[in-house]
């Protein structure tokens, strides 16, 4: 389409091109295509003109210098530019001075797609919990009643006949006038018919009216007894002055967007908002950034060895301290070759829980300080949060523990890390394992995609279910996290798919050789996993 063409409708019609989709028939003055790896076209009328970058960051800044400088000879107008790049398609608007606006048209939606297995209506806010058990909108419950949908509910009335009861009329020099008895309102709206207390009736000497609409209202004759004067009414106070408002209101703004082509317009000047695999991810961080007041401790469990127990351990840890803040422990309660030590930075010493223990009633004191357990942990510069490690070098019969010495170690744990996660070993009848159970807030269920480790993590699950209530319903709201560890092994989806009716949430982590590194940090895994991993973090939250 050329230059001086006019705008046109949208059509269904695409073409493939590369890992993007070329739209026709949108109005667009200029067209581009962005690849992954930063080549490109961008079309001008009849011109074609090549995009070359380093990375899909270097093609997006260096289409938006084309952009701009194209935008600065077609007059004061500016053009239009129909984007199209890996992350979605994009209509904008570029002005000469280098503004650039997204244009929404009347008949088309959003161009932003919600991002893959984020929803946002899932990362709760603390204090707050939503009933879905009721079931049904406030519109719905209106029409159960008959009656219109209103966002303002009318103020309540009170029933005549409840004021007739509590209190009768007294009788007046000029009673009201009284309602007709001709015309009786709907039996579904007339007030019941009041019935005077006998030590309120005045006594009278003439003959009852027969009409039943004076039936409940007395009349005053000569030889009523005196009715007592009315009480003085107060004079009327001056109205109340309307409450003042503060002047502390919110000004928060929404940061402009920092990823996709909005944010690479954003980095050579522009502010475009963010799209909505943005804010989703935005949310994700901060469901994970709350602080909750007491201690929680979450557990990665699987009886199979092999099946991500540590690896999940190390990822939730890294981005609850990342996000949240310092105070976030990653601890070893495995007694048979625990591996999350290797896993993890060491520090300038080798101590081991079983190093810590006999310390523990002085770390506990009110003299100890939380610099003291620098003698025990081993803290991850990179990542922020410590590691407890087991002594996965000697044989399990020489570090055994009993219930009580986990419960021991907890309390050290309790006192001085607002987060404590627990990598828990294979052995499910280990004392420190069951006492594991007892003390955790939030149940993860570590699995790969290979079909023995996902069936251990449903059995376990089963297992938690009968056990007791407390055992139930850590089991009814655990998270699921099913890694696709291997490249050779089938996607995730159907293990995925098999957990979603057992446990509250599932969170599907892609393929990444990255994670096989050692010592494991979050920040050198590929942007798909990082955000996978922000779905998964998110979902535990929600359970804290």
């Amino acid at each position: 389409m050329g230059a001086d063409a006019p705008p046109g409708p949208r059509v269904s019609a695409a073409t493939t091109k590369g890992s993007v989709v070329t739209m026709a028939g949108d109005g667009a003055h200029v067209r581009a295509t962005l690849h992954v790896d930063g080549s490109g076209e961008v079309h001008i009328g009849d011109a074609v003109h090549p995009l070359r970058g380093d990375g899909l960051a270097g093609g997006r800044q260096r289409l938006s210098e084309v952009l701009v400088a194209h935008a600065r000879t077609s007059g004061p107008g500016g053009v239009r530019a129909l984007v199209d790049d890996p992350e979605g398609t994009w209509h904008l608007h570029v002005s000469p001075d280098g503004r650039v606006e997204e244009v929404r048209r009347p008949d088309e939606a959003t161009t932003d797609t919600p991002p893959d297995g984020i929803d946002v209506t899932r990362v709760r806010t603390p204090g707050v919990t939503v009933n879905r058990a009721a079931g049904g909108t406030a519109s719905d419950f209106a029409g159960r009643l008959n009656l219109p949908p209103s966002p303002r509910a009318a103020p309540p009335t009170t029933a005549p006949a409840a004021e007739a009861v509590a209190s009768p009329p007294a009788a007046d020099a000029h009673p009201a006038p009284r309602p007709p008895a001709a015309e009786p309102q709907p039996a579904s709206r007339q007030p019941a018919e009041p019935q005077p207390a006998p030590a309120a009736t005045l006594p009278t000497h003439g003959t009852p009216s027969s009409s039943p609409a004076q039936a409940p209202y007395p009349q005053p004759s000569a030889q009523a007894a005196p009715v007592a004067p009315p009480a003085p009414v107060a004079p009327p106070s001056a109205p109340e002055a309307a409450p003042s408002r503060s002047f502390l209101t919110s000004t928060t703004r929404e940061e402009p967007a920092r990823s996709g082509v909005r944010g690479g317009l954003n980095r050579v000047g522009f502010k475009l908002a963010p799209g909505q695999k943005e804010q989703g991810l935005r949310a994700a961080v901060r469901a994970m950034s709350q602080h909750w007041p007491g201690p929680r401790t979450i557990s990665v469990v699987n009886g199979k060895g092999g099946a991500g127990k540590t690896t999940d351990t190390i990822m939730l840890a890294a981005m609850f301290a990342t996000y949240g803040g310092s105070g976030v422990l990653a601890w070893d309660n495995n007694d048979t070759r625990g591996t999350l030590g290797w896993r993890t930075e060491q520090g300038s010493h080798d101590a081991s829980i079983m190093d810590l223990l006999p310390h523990v009633e002085r770390l506990l004191s009110p003299d100890a300080n939380a610099s003291d357990l620098a003698y025990f942990v081993h803290h991850q510069v990179s990542d922020k949060y410590d590691v407890l490690r087991s002594r996965p070098e000697v044989l399990a019969t020489q570090q055994r523990m009993t219930a009580e010495a986990f419960d021991a170690v907890h309390r050290v744990a309790a006192k001085y890390y607002r987060l404590i996660l627990v990598d828990s070993g294979n052995d499910e009848s280990a004392e420190r394992w069951l006492q594991m159970v007892e003390r955790t807030d939030q149940l993860v269920v570590a699995t790969s995609t290979l079909e023995e480790h996902a069936e251990a993590g449903r059995l376990l699950l089963l297992e938690l279910a009968e056990r007791g209530e407390r055992a139930a319903a850590l089991a009814a709201n655990a998270v699921v996290i099913v890694s696709h560890a291997d490249r050779d092994e089938a996607a995730p989806a159907h293990i995925a798919d098999g957990f979603r009716r057992i446990a509250r949430d599932v969170v599907a982590i892609p393929y990444d050789h990255g994670m096989r590194a050692r010592p494991l940090r979050f920040g050198s895994l590929r942007g798909e996993t990082r955000d996978a991993w922000l779905r998964a973090g998110a979902a535990v939250a929600a359970g804290l």
